[in-house]
């Protein structure tokens, strides 16, 4: 029961900071509290798996809103190219779709989970399903773990147990916990990447549109812009959701927050008059409910008219002009009064963990306890949609991997 490494957490992180400490001669056990590694990976991008996102380290960092910089060392170590390369060389092929997003080509996070597996036990990393509880310190530093049925040893430990979104895959905090009982600070974790709650019914009433190819602005009370994107943009029975949704979730702070969207991106104000003026004119002897539906998607016309105090069955040659000039204006500014985040249990990655002040930057290596490092989600960084949070898993990973023989 002696090891030169422990992991805590068969996640992605957990995973790769094994096979990467294993490929340097040391003797590992993994440790995972589920019934089988990778739970929270098979869901990740719709159960596709966003690997990583096919772009520069330097890129990785500029879309890391929370201590990018931290990460500075790990990206350059091992930026996206190396996780793409090390999934490929094992036979997992990868293609890259829209946003520069990196899947697997067959669409199953499964083939990313095999390729690990296969690779752990290739590396003779001994696998054992058990739950964490303590980590075992003396004067030295980090001596072993205590878990559900007897005492682990090693001189290393690498803590990558995720943080406190999607608790049923196993994430539930564990790691928070044995940290500040060794003197650690954890930043309060919240819910990033995680959907929208709006106001009123309007987002009700349009539940289940997916918008594409639109501009969304996140402002202040005050008209500041916190955060812009173009994509995708679902409407749900709480509020928004899809991918711009969720990396505006990363920047809402207080009250008074509205999300405003440019539904018709690719015109000009002026442009988009015209285009009204036409299909006015095109539908005039048609109700204004049906005038529009060349414009809009079928359930958010209701709610436009609503908005703009036009009624339904109003033919569309009765339009007056600074009606026809107030829909512009809406289409190229449409808003939805956010009133808070979904619960962090519904985020797709946590906001929040150990801080990053605690950890040297090129080892991941505690600065509180000679022989405690972190990988992953554990750590206080989080990015945007993109693969960007997977690639922090893996660069982490590796940054502790490769260092923990330094230890023995």
């Amino acid at each position: 029961m002696t090891y030169d490494v422990i992991v805590v957490g068969g996640g992605p992180a957990g995973m790769f900071a094994a096979i990467t400490a294993a490929g340097q001669g040391s003797r590992v056990l993994l440790l995972e509290r589920n019934d089988r590694l990778g739970k929270k990976l098979l869901i990740t991008g719709k159960g596709r798996c966003n690997v990583t996102n096919h772009c520069s380290s330097r890129e990785v960092l500029e879309n890391t809103p929370r201590n990018g910089r931290f990460l500075y060392s790990a990206m350059e170590s091992f930026p996206p190219e190396q996780i793409c390369k090390f999934l490929q060389e094992r036979g997992c092929a990868l293609k890259t779709e829209r946003g520069n997003r990196v899947f697997p080509v067959s669409d199953r996070s499964q083939s990313v989970l095999d390729c690990l597996k296969r690779e752990l036990t290739k590396k003779k990393v001994q696998i054992v399903t058990e739950r964490v509880s303590e980590i075992l310190t003396d004067d030295q530093g980090v001596r072993g773990v205590r878990a559900a049925h007897g005492d682990y040893f090693a001189p290393c430990v690498i803590l990558a147990t995720g943080g406190v979104s999607y608790p049923s895959t196993g994430s539930t905090g564990d790691g928070y916990a044995m940290a500040k009982a060794l003197g650690h600070t954890v930043i309060e974790p919240v819910g990033s990447l995680v959907p929208l709650c709006a106001a009123g019914r309007d987002h009700a009433d349009m539940q289940g549109l997916s918008l594409r190819n639109v501009a969304v602005k996140l402002v202040d009370q005050k008209g500041k812009v916190l955060y812009k994107d173009f994509g995708e943009l679902l409407f749900t029975h709480f509020g928004v959701s899809g991918p711009t949704a969720l990396s505006a979730s990363a920047h809402l702070k207080g009250e008074g927050c509205k999300l405003l969207i440019d539904l018709k991106p690719a015109l000009e104000l002026q442009k988009l008059q015209e285009r009204i003026i036409r299909d006015l004119d095109q539908y005039r002897n048609r109700s204004m409910e049906n005038a529009l539906t060349d414009l809009l998607p079928r359930s958010m016309i209701p709610v436009v008219l609503r908005r703009l105090n036009i009624s339904a069955s109003l033919q569309a040659n009765s339009l007056r002009k600074e009606q026809r000039r107030a829909l512009a204006e809406l289409l190229k500014s449409f808003p939805v009064e956010i009133t808070g985040k979904r619960p962090v249990e519904e985020a797709i990655i946590t906001s929040g963990g150990i801080k990053v002040s605690e950890i040297d930057p090129k080892t991941m290596q505690s600065k509180k306890v000679p022989g405690l490092f972190f990988a992953g989600e554990i750590i206080d960084c989080d990015a945007y949609t993109g693969g960007f949070n997977l690639q922090i898993a893996w660069a982490t990973a590796y940054a502790a991997g490769c260092n923990v023989k330094n230890r023995h």
